[in-house]
């Protein structure tokens, strides 16, 4: 069972960027298909970007795309969310999350297998 932390949150004004990490312990990260989420007050939580197990594939939700890039370091265990050009509609908690089904494309919450806690990002006008 792989556990996940991310960090790299903060407060920006809009137009800024931002750096997220996750790193994963306790499993072999390189099974997994790795996923960022991300849950503002009062709505679901959505889609952000995904990355298959060798970097090989990248996926966005269409609000971000151009914007935000995915990546990963499998010697260092962590997957990464560069984040430019941000919106206030951007604010949000934002998730990674671990997909043992890397043969599948996902892009449902419910479908990844492990979480971390969670990172807030604050998007100022």
């Amino acid at each position: 069972q792989v556990q996940l932390v991310e960090s790299g949150g903060g407060l920006v004004q809009a137009g800024g960027s931002l750096r997220l990490s996750c790193a994963a312990s306790g499993g072999t990260f390189s099974r997994y298909a790795m996923g960022w989420f991300r849950q503002a007050p009062g709505k679901d939580r959505e889609f952000v970007a995904r990355i298959s197990r060798y970097v090989s594939s990248t996926y966005y939700a269409d609000s971000v795309k151009g914007r935000f890039t995915i990546s990963r370091d499998n010697a260092k265990n962590t997957v990464y969310l560069q984040m430019n050009s941000l919106k206030p509609d951007d604010t949000a908690v934002y998730y990674c999350a671990a997909d043992e089904d890397s043969a599948t494309v996902r892009f449902r919450w419910y479908e990844y297998n492990y979480w971390g806690q969670g990172t807030q990002v604050t998007v100022s006008s």
